[in-house]
Formats: C-alpha cells, structure tokens, sequence
C-alpha cells in the first residue's frame, strides 16, 4: 500500500492559498502584457472568489471524493528551481520546458518551419508579438463540466504556457514537445498550451506534465497542486494531433481542462496518459463546428495506490455529417478509484452524426472502483449514436496461460495491461513517440 499523503490544513474560505494578495502579486508579473489580457485575468479572479467549492449535491461531481478537495497549504509564484534539459527520447522539431509557471529552456524550430511562418513560441512572447491570434483562441471556449471554479482558477493565475501556430497548407513532420514541471513541494502551477492549426495545416503536440524527481526525502509527502487546460484549434481540413502524459506527483491535486474546436473536414486526435497525481479531474470538451470535421478521443489510465482519476467529456456535434469517437480505457489496481462521465450532444442542424463513445475498465484488485456514466442528448433524427461502458477482471486463463509458461504474475499482469492498452496505443503512428507512453505506463508495475 502507498504511504499515507499528508493533505494541507482545512480553512474555511473558499479561495484558500489563493487569496486577492496572491492573485495581485501574480498580476503584478504579467504588468507588461496587454490590457484586456489583465481585465480578462481580473474578472477571472472575482469569479473564481464568489463560486463555492463542490458540494455532494452536484451532480457534475457525482462520485467524486469532495472531501480532499482543498485549495489551502499551496504557495504561487515560487522562482522556477534549475532545470537542466535533456535530450529527446523522440525526434522533435522543438522544445520549451516550464519550471513552476516559468520558461527555462526553449530550442527553437528549425529556420525553414520559421520562414513558412510557424510559430512555438511562450504564450507572454505571443500575447506581445501576435496579439489578435492569441485574443481569438485563448480560453475563447467557457467551462461546460462542473468544474467553473477551478477554470477560473487557472485564467486568473495563469502566467505564461506554449503558443503553437502552423498557417495554412504547412506540415510539421515531428513532433513539436512542451514540458511542465513542478520541482517546489508545495507550490501551484498553472500549465497553458494553445495550439492553432490553420486550413490543411498538420501538426502533433506533446504535453508532458510531471513533478521533479529531485526532491528531497523531506518535503516527499508535502502536496502539490496543478491547474492547467490546452486550446486546440484545427481550421479547414487541418490534422491536428495532440498527445498528453500526465505523471505529476503522488501527492498532487490536479485539474486539467481541454477544449477542441474542429472546422470543416478537420481531424483531431487527442490523447491523453493519465499516471500521477493523488486525486485528478480531467474534463474534456470538443465542439465539431462545420461539416466533415472529425474528432478522435483518447484516454488511457493507469490507477494505483489509493488514486482517483476523475474524467468528465462532451462531444458537441453543431452541424451535419460529422464524427466523433470517444475510448476511454482505465486498468485500476490496489484500491485506485476512477469515474467517467461522458455525455454526446447532437445539435438539430447535425444530421448525419455519426458519434460514438466507449469506457472500459480494466479491474486488477477486488478493492478497486470503477464509476461509469455515458450519455447521449440527441435533437436531430438522423443520426447513428451510440455509448456504453464495461468493466471486467483480468481472464484468469489467459493469465494462467503466461504464468504456466515462467513469466511472474506481476509481469503476466503487465502483459494484459499492455494487449488491453493496445488498441489506444496502436493509433499512435510516431514509434519513438509510442515507445515513450509505453515506458511510462510500464514504470507503474
């Protein structure tokens, strides 16, 4: 069993750590920005002071452990510890690291992706040099799942993130990768990627999210707190691939908010590795806003110790002959908790939707807990929709199988994992790029 997590003092205002003092003093950071950027932030921050935190009556939190919720005991604002980067597991086309809401290493991409007018770039540097694109896509999408509060939260606290944008027609062959780090036992962070993917533009992201490894004995169980969301925006015909590696601390409260917009005939792909953290809510929200666009969901989690994963989804379908599928796979252990709730809208105007949603859930302990609610809100009358959820135990034949054939049981475990994995893992086209999620799922056996 995992050691015990000390959680912060309870106090009973409901903007804890994250009081008007904090908040100005993260405001006085981001002085040199745009005006309305700062009003934007201003107007966050009354939000996020006047909305109470969850309470067992709502539904949108249906399941969810309340209880350890708290905004208390985090500091904001604490300098970026040293970073040293390393070389990519993976071909990339360029790197940025964040160090506690800081940039601290950025490798640009090459010269001709730059003369074709790609931009990767920190979100400060865009909001100065190419304000209107930022003001268009930044958080221009509102909080739909429950989680408003928190939402507020991170616009009103954050500092600087990734800006990507590819113009029309350019291809971006590898992977451009962002990294965010907390290295400070107790600090926050507020991690941003926005990503704008003109007409027939072609691009994959990588978001890495994870504590440093370097911290002391001392401050191990001291917690941590994550906030952080992604804009993504895929014009006319784009191929926007997005891939997110969750691996914060076990002793982290994490919030995560994503937000896809798909034009005509765009495809996007997300996909999102779900590891560390204590407790995690994940909320995502994509809108297929024109004909032909088309969005692929992904979702994989390995749940362990006494973690709970909390994942909320909406697929907006607002007009006709559009697709989406969702899969959300979990593989849960010891006395893990995870909850999915996932809901497809389908507009009047949507005919020919053509939407899909699935949760399976792998069970690896008589402990574990495994919460499912899909859904479907259907206004038009042609359309082929479809959900359901599963949960099974491991097919103790086919472990038997490996274990009569000299392979142990935690690794025969891991081998199912893996073939329960698969199906996600497999529509991972870069290799190296799967390789890397492989070693991180394989890290928690």
């Amino acid at each position: 069993m995992s050691s015990p997590t000390i959680l912060p003092t309870h106090v009973s205002n409901s903007t804890g750590s994250f009081t008007r003092e904090a908040f100005e003093q993260s405001l006085a950071r981001c002085a040199h920005l745009p005006a309305w950027w700062l009003d934007r932030k201003r107007a966050a921050y009354e939000r996020f002071a006047s909305l109470p935190l969850p309470t067992r009556t709502n539904e949108g939190w249906r399941f969810s452990n309340i209880s350890t919720l708290t905004l208390d005991g985090f500091s904001v604002g604490q300098p970026p510890a040293e970073t040293t980067a390393t070389a990519s597991p993976y071909p990339s086309t360029g790197i940025l690291v964040f160090s506690n809401n800081r940039v601290v290493y950025q490798d640009q991409h090459p010269a001709h992706l730059v003369q074709r007018g790609v931009i990767f770039d920190t979100l400060q540097n865009a909001l100065l040099k190419h304000e209107s694109l930022v003001k268009a896509h930044l958080l221009a999408q509102p909080s739909k799942l429950g989680s408003d509060k928190f939402a507020a939260l991170h616009e009103a606290f954050l500092e600087d993130g990734a800006f990507i944008y590819v113009p029309k027609g350019v291809e971006v062959d590898d992977p451009l990768k962002v990294i965010h780090v907390n290295e400070l036992p107790g600090a926050a962070v507020f991690p941003h990627t926005l990503v704008v993917a003109e007409e027939n533009a072609k691009v994959t992201v990588t978001d890495f999210f994870n504590s440093s490894a370097q911290r002391s004995a001392l401050n191990s169980q001291l917690p941590q707190f994550a906030c952080g969301g992604n804009d993504l925006y895929a014009g006319h015909g784009a191929q926007l691939t997005y891939i997110a590696m969750q691996d914060w601390s076990r002793e982290t409260l994490s919030f995560q908010f994503n937000a896809t917009i798909a034009r005509r005939d765009a495809k996007v792909l997300s996909l999102n590795l779900h590891a560390g953290a204590r407790q995690a809510r994940h909320e995502s929200f994509s809108q297929l806003q024109a004909p032909g666009a088309h969005s692929e969901m992904l979702a994989l989690t390995v749940a362990h110790g006494t973690q709970e994963f909390d994942q909320r989804t909406l697929q907006i379908h607002q007009a006709p002959n559009t697709t989406s599928n969702l899969l959300y796979k979990n593989a849960l252990l010891d006395q893990s908790k995870t909850i999915f709730s996932g809901l497809i809208v389908v507009d009047p105007d949507a005919q020919k939707t053509d939407a899909y949603q699935s949760n399976r859930n792998l069970m690896l302990s008589e402990e574990a807990e495994a919460n499912s609610l899909p859904g479907l809100e259907i206004q038009a009358n042609d359309v082929r929709c479809s959900h359901g959820a599963t949960s099974a135990r491991i097919d103790r034949e086919q472990e038997f199988y490996l274990q009569a054939r000299g392979i142990r049981p935690a690794q025969a475990q891991e081998l199912l994992v893996f073939g329960f994995f698969e199906e996600v893992l497999g529509k991972i086209e870069n290799q190296p790029l799967h390789d890397q999620l492989s070693a991180i799922i394989r890290e928690k056996f």
